[in-house]
């Protein structure tokens, strides 16, 4: 791709086309933009440029481009969208390593509210049902708590990675409006605090939301996830761990009677 790009850099321009909605309720359109070519530049600083003028490649004056973005290093995962077809981060995205003309589009598992920005809510409210958090008595000094093994801690330490961007749940074909599956990040964080000695203490709740509707079984096994991860999180060793736990659960569910 590098050696497509160089091609198109020699005319010193870059060319983006984006799919736009003005709403969330409106329909998408494309507009086509052209930008001048800087070495070394990302998605997020060609945004940046057509922000600062916005005109379209047949002199249109139209609106800035509606985007999330944040940290702009690739670790708070809101500049996700689909770039030349392929979900990932806007800010990791360089220029040079992509083909033209650049393509960018919303993630579709998640409703636009404008533009490039999706809201990605359903998310969070999933870290809500599998409680993916330490509980804690209060906030005064607990002392040290619980040692945790460095094999544990190196284990635990790649979901810990992740940053709720969504990329698994857009390349996977089992999460959609058709199926009530939880996804394979909600999956990696469960993982993550049954792992944890205190975090454990709820560890049965979560399972509870894993042996049930749009839990863990509603997972097709594309293992899209992990090819698509920026982190590289090994999210299908969770779901096959926690695939033999779901099972324990129910049985232990089951005599529980």
């Amino acid at each position: 791709m590098a050696d497509s790009h160089a091609s198109h850099a020699t005319g010193k321009s870059v060319r983006f086309k984006v799919l736009r909605q003005d709403g969330p309720e409106g329909s998408p359109y494309w507009e086509e933009f052209e930008v001048a070519y800087k070495p070394n530049m990302n998605v997020i600083s060609m945004l940046m440029e057509i922000e600062a003028n916005p005109c379209t490649c047949d002199g249109h004056a139209t609106t800035p481009i509606a985007y999330d973005a944040a940290c702009l290093e690739e670790v708070c995962g809101s500049c996700t969208m689909r770039i030349n077809g392929r979900v990932r981060q806007a800010c990791s995205a360089l220029i040079d390593d992509l083909e033209q003309p650049i393509t960018l589009e919303p993630m579709s598992k998640f409703p636009t509210r404008r533009d490039l920005a999706v809201d990605r809510s359903e998310m969070f409210e999933t870290l809500q049902r599998v409680r993916a958090w330490v509980p804690i008595d209060g906030t005064h000094d607990l002392g040290p708590g619980p040692k945790i093994s460095e094999k544990v801690r190196e284990r635990a330490y790649h979901f810990s990675r992740c940053m709720t961007c969504g990329c698994c749940l857009e390349a996977c074909p089992q999460f959609s409006d058709r199926s009530a599956f939880i996804g394979a990040a909600a999956i990696g964080q469960v993982f993550l605090f049954n792992s944890h000695p205190v975090g454990s203490e709820l560890a049965d709740d979560r399972m509870d939301v894993l042996s049930g509707p749009g839990g863990l079984a509603e997972c097709g096994n594309a293992q899209n996830c992990v090819k698509v991860c920026p982190k590289e999180i090994p999210l299908t060793d969770a779901i096959a761990h926690l695939g033999r736990k779901t099972t324990l659960h129910a049985i232990k569910r089951f005599l529980e009677r």
